[in-house]
C-alpha cells in the first residue's frame, strides 16, 4: 500500500490474517496439510508452498497442488509476449523482485513471478495440475486482445474442435512448451503431475473434471485418483496425456463467451 494514492494490495496481509486465524483452531497441530489454488490460486500455491510449510510442525506431511496456474512465457499468435509485458507491470508497480531472491539480475522483473522460475525454489513437495490446451491460456497467454485483430481465432478459443489445422499445429506448440517448462520437475521424485490433452482451465473445482464417469483419464486414472496415489505415495506420478484429439476421455469446455481476463 501506498499512502496517499487509491491503490491498496493486502494480498500477503490477507494471507497472514488468514494463517493467524487457523494456526491457533488446530493447523498449527496438524499431521497432514494441503494447500492448493487454482488459476491465479494456483500460481499464489507455487508462491506460498514453502510458506506453508514452515509455519507446520516439522514431522507434519505438507502438500501443495496447483490446478491450472502454471502460466506460460511464450509467444503470442503475433509474436509479443503479452503475459511477460502484464507480469512486468505487476512486479515493478508492487516492487516484487525482491520477493525471489533467487531471480537472475540479467531477467526482466517480469520473468520472476511465472512458475517455471519460482518452482525452481520449492522444496515441498508439488503436484502440477495443468491441461496441456489450458481454454484461458489459449485465450489470454496465446491470442490475447490485440493479436488478432481480424479475429480468426474467435471460435478456436470458445471450443476446440472449431480450430483449424494451422491454429492446431500452434497448439501443438504451445503443448510443447509447457512440457518443455515441466521438464525439470519431473525429476523430482516427490512432485507430481497430471497434463492432460483437454481443452479446460482448473479442473478441481469441478467434480465432472475431477473424479466423475466423464472425466478425463490418462492410464486410466482420473485426476483425483492420480492426485490420491501421489498424496498418499502409492507410486510415483508423472501423468503426461497424448497430443489432442488422443483422449476420448478428455472433457473439453465448450464457452458461450469468453472468459473474463480476471
Amino acid at each position: 500500500m501506498q499512502y496517499g494514492t487509491s491503490f491498496f494490495f493486502r494480498g500477503q496481509r490477507i494471507w497472514e490474517a488468514v494463517m493467524s486465524e487457523l494456526l491457533p483452531k488446530g493447523l498449527a497441530r496438524a499431521k497432514q496439510a494441503f494447500l492448493t489454488g487454482c488459476s491465479a490460486g494456483g500460481l499464489s500455491t507455487y508462491i506460498h508452498c514453502d510458506d506453508f510449510r514452515a509455519l507446520l510442525p516439522k514431522d507434519s506431511t505438507v502438500n501443495c497442488l496447483a490446478d491450472g496456474g502454471f502460466f506460460l512465457d511464450v509467444e503470442d499468435i503475433s509474436g509479443r509476449r503479452y503475459m511477460r509485458g502484464l507480469y512486468n507491470d505487476v512486479a515493478r508497480l508492487q516492487d516484487l523482485r525482491k520477493r525471489f531472491p533467487g531471480c537472475s539480475s540479467d531477467m526482466e522483473p517480469g520473468q520472476c513471478f511465472f512458475p517455471q522460475q519460482v518452482a525452481k525454489g520449492i522444496s515441498t513437495p508439488m503436484f502440477i495440475l495443468n491441461p496441456a490446451y489450458d481454454v484461458w491460456q489459449v485465450e489470454h497467454v496465446l491470442s490475447p486482445e490485440g493479436s488478432d485483430p481480424q479475429n480468426l481465432w474467435q471460435n478456436c478459443r470458445m471450443d476446440i474442435t472449431k480450430c483449424n489445422a494451422k491454429q492446431l499445429e500452434i497448439l501443438q506448440g504451445f503443448r510443447k512448451s509447457l512440457l518443455d517448462a515441466i521438464s525439470e520437475f519431473k525429476k523430482k521424485r516427490d512432485w507430481g503431475m497430471f497434463i492432460d490433452s483437454c481443452f479446460i482451465h482448473c479442473q478441481s473445482m469441478m467434480s465432472l473434471a475431477w473424479h466423475s464417469p466423464s472425466a478425463s483419464r490418462i492410464n486410466n486414472k482420473t485426476v483425483a485418483e492420480a492426485v490420491g496415489d501421489w498424496f498418499f505415495d502409492r507410486r510415483e506420478v508423472k501423468e503426461i496425456d497424448c497430443e489432442y484429439p488422443c483422449n476420448p476421455t478428455c472433457y473439453n469446455v465448450v464457452l458461450e463467451q469468453p472468459y473474463n481476463e480476471d
